[in-house]
């Protein structure tokens, strides 16, 4: 999706500043699966992403969002990569390079521990895409990231977040859940040992 030229914040950058902002992307891990490139996100994202979060879907994450508020929380997300060493991908078809959606492993206002995060775009529902991209970054998290778990906060409602947790090995921490003011599910994943077609990362 192009962003409206309304917003200037929204443009790639030019001259020097696109070509430092090109070498930090490459820093960030690819993670290539059987179907899925998932990437370092790029301002061309953005219209995706906030797609998601303006939408009906983005009520299990405090949303739906204004345009603003979608801006805040992506341009936090991109920035873990820098402040933590962890931070979000962007999911694209290897086939088309389609942006399918987006996945991160951070820690923002509020986490007690780190986050396995995920939200798909709605033409991507329904293909196992969730799962595939999900399973390869829980993998790639533990492997490499010297952490001796994940979660991922659910909304008590969302049944089908709940679902891809469970498909890729998470369990219910009712002693994490503990710690809550408010209800959310609390999926644990400690294992990496199923990797949902994962091919490479580097």
């Amino acid at each position: 999706m192009t962003a409206p030229s309304a917003y200037p914040w929204e443009a790639p950058a030019t001259g020097p500043a696109a070509a430092l902002s090109a070498r930090l992307g490459a820093l960030v891990p690819r993670i290539e699966t059987t179907r899925l490139l998932l990437r370092a996100p790029e301002l061309r994202d953005f219209g995706d992403y906030a797609e998601i979060l303006m939408s009906d879907r983005a009520r299990f994450m405090d949303g739906p969002f204004d345009r603003n508020g979608a801006w805040q929380d992506f341009t936090q997300y991109v920035a873990g990569w820098i402040l933590r060493g962890a931070g979000v991908w962007t999911v694209e078809d290897k086939a088309t390079g389609t942006v399918t959606g987006f996945v991160s492993v951070a820690m923002e206002f509020g986490d007690q521990e780190h986050e396995l995060g995920y939200m798909l775009t709605a033409k991507a529902e329904g293909q196992g895409i969730a799962t595939e991209a999900v399973a390869a970054v829980r993998s790639f998290a533990l492997d490499t990231h010297d952490l001796p778990s994940l979660v991922s906060y659910i909304d008590p409602d969302n049944a089908k977040s709940a679902d891809v947790a469970r498909r890729v090995g998470a369990s219910r921490d009712a002693q994490a859940e503990s710690v809550f003011d408010e209800p959310v599910h609390v999926y644990r994943y400690v294992s990496s040992d199923n990797d949902g077609g994962m091919e490479a990362y580097a």
